[in-house]
Formats: structure tokens, sequence, C-alpha cells
């Protein structure tokens, strides 16, 4: 990149790694605080936030890092960059916890709030995050860049492209670990939607009036989360077409294409906390309640300076009056 072109790209980076830090770490705090928010999908949904949060605080450094800025081993520069690939798998497994989960949910909605437990949760989550490291690291293992491991001992200059096997990204990470789940969580969604809009049509339950507010309920949530997808797919495909149309030499993908699409993937971690705060009422209530309190506490603690302020001043005033 010219001088001009990466400082703008250095720019963006820094400002879509502070706005995913600051916008996760408050959906997390929410989740974490809210007790409306301790269901199991607002578990996964804080699995997310904690995936891009990550993004912003490390993925997106050491993206800047693997762009040719480091000088490292190679065995270093591999690792950085299959840190970036594990997180992008975290999010994903992660959206494929929340298809799944809200699909079971409507399925059989009364045995699934008798089987699924706390520990059936953390157990997902681990796994969720356990395949995300193993998928992601899979380059440390061997499937990487023979033709620069002659240079294993010594110092190169940190590039992605230098390090990760293009056939592992397009043939492995994409096609069967991002656009396979992806597919997967659609069908999941439609057929959520399709059976929420028959209960609807059906109007029966155990009580009607209760049945139909569970599946309007239902179906407001699914749209908001289906939506997180329809987001992800928009911010990531891009990306990875262009790597796929690349490495198969049917286009010739330029650089700053490539740039613009790395931006748009790491921007999807951004977003989701705004997409949250208008298309989920009770993360919105979460989000308000704690920005209250922190403007509650910031006014007390004005009010204690000032009083303190005050009672120093008249301290002063007496001392000088009986002087």
């Amino acid at each position: 990149m010219a001088d001009g072109e990466e400082v703008i790209y250095t720019s963006l980076e820094v400002l879509i790694a502070v706005g995913c830090c600051l916008g996760n770490m408050l959906v997390i705090w929410a989740v974490w605080s809210c007790r409306a928010l301790s269901q199991t999908t607002f578990c996964f949904v804080a699995s997310l936030a904690v995936a891009d949060l990550l993004v912003g605080a490390v993925a997106v450094p050491f993206a800047v890092v693997v762009d040719g800025r480091l000088k490292t081993s190679f065995h270093c520069c591999l690792f950085i960059s299959c840190v970036v690939i594990v997180l992008t798998q975290a999010s994903v497994h992660s959206l494929l916890a929340i298809a799944v989960d809200r699909y079971l949910r409507v399925y059989n909605p009364l045995r699934y709030r008798g089987a699924v437990k706390k520990k059936h949760l953390w157990t997902a989550v681990t796994i969720c995050w356990l395949s995300a490291f193993i998928l992601g690291l899979i380059p440390m293992l061997g499937w990487h860049k023979k033709d620069t491991t002659t240079a294993e001992n010594s110092t190169i200059t940190c590039h992605f492209i230098t390090v990760i096997h293009m056939s592992y990204m397009v043939n492995f990470n994409f096609l069967a670990c991002i656009l396979t789940p992806t597919i997967i969580m659609m069908v999941l969604y439609l057929l959520l939607f399709n059976m929420i809009s028959k209960q609807l049509r059906k109007g029966v339950g155990i009580r009607a009036v209760e049945s139909t507010s569970f599946y309007h309920k239902e179906r407001r949530l699914a749209n908001s989360l289906a939506l997180v997808l329809v987001l992800f797919a928009v911010c990531w495909l891009p990306l990875h077409i262009m790597n796929t149309l690349d490495y198969y030499m049917i286009v010739k993908v330029p650089p700053v294409a490539f740039h613009v699409g790395i931006l748009l993937s790491h921007a999807n971690s951004a977003i989701n906390p705004i997409v949250y705060a208008f298309k989920v009422p009770k993360i919105k209530m979460a989000y308000k309640s704690i920005l209250m309190k922190m403007t509650s506490s910031e006014q007390k603690g004005d009010q204690s300076s000032q009083t303190l302020d005050n009672n120093n001043i008249l301290m002063t005033f007496n001392i000088q009056t009986t002087l």
C-alpha cells in the first residue's frame, strides 16, 4: 500500500477496534448483570460478544501486524495469523449455537425448558471455543506455506499470505468451516420461522393466549438474531469470495479490494452491539440500566466532591473569623 492508503487503513482499523471493544464490553456487562438476559440464548450472545471483543483487542492489532509491519520468526508469524482465524471460527460457532438453541426452543418448548440446564450451556460454549481453537490452529500442525519453511529459523517480514496456505483458507476455512455452517444456520432460521408461522395460524397450545404471546416473542427475537447472521454473511463473504477468485486465478483481485474486505469483516464485530440496541428490547433495557447507573454514580461523585469543597470553604471561613 502507498503511505496515504496505509494511514487510512490503519486509522480505520483503530476506530473499528475501539468500537468492537467498547460495544461488546457493554453487551457482556448487560448479560452478566441483567436477570432478564439469563436464558441460554443470551449466554451464547455473550460468547459471541467475547469473540467480537477479542477481534477488537487482539485480531485487529494482529491483522495490522501481519500486513508486513513486523519482522519475526516464521512460527511466531504463523501463530499470530492463526489467532485471527480462531476468533473468526469462535464467532461462527457462537452464531451456530444461537441458531440451534432458537430452533430447539421453538421445536419443543416444554421439553427444552426441562432438559436444558446450566451445565449443558457451559458444555456447549466450551465446545464452541475448543472447536474454534482446533480448526483455527490446524496450520500450526503443518498446513502452511511449505516454500517458506526454509526460513523458519530466521527473521521474516510477517505477512498473512506468506505463512498461511490459501488452499487451507479457501477449501477448508471458507468452504467447510464458514460457508457450510452459514448455510446450515440459514436453513435452521427458515425452519424456525416456518414453525412459528404455523403455530401462530393455529393459535393452539395449553393456553392459546400464552402460546400466541410466546411465539410472537420468539419471532421478534429470531428476526433480530437472523439479522445478526445476515450481517455476518454480508461482512465476511466478500473477503472469502475474493480469496477464492484469486486462489483459483479466476480474477486478479487488487490489494486495495482485499484491504476493504478485511475492514468489512472486522467491522462486523462492531456492528452487533448496535443491532442488539435497536432490535432486542431486553438488551436495550439492560444498556439503559447500565448507562443510568454510570450516570448516577458520576452525579453522586460530583455531589460528594462539591459537598467536600463547600465544607472546606466553610471551615476555612470559620477559622479566619475566629482569628
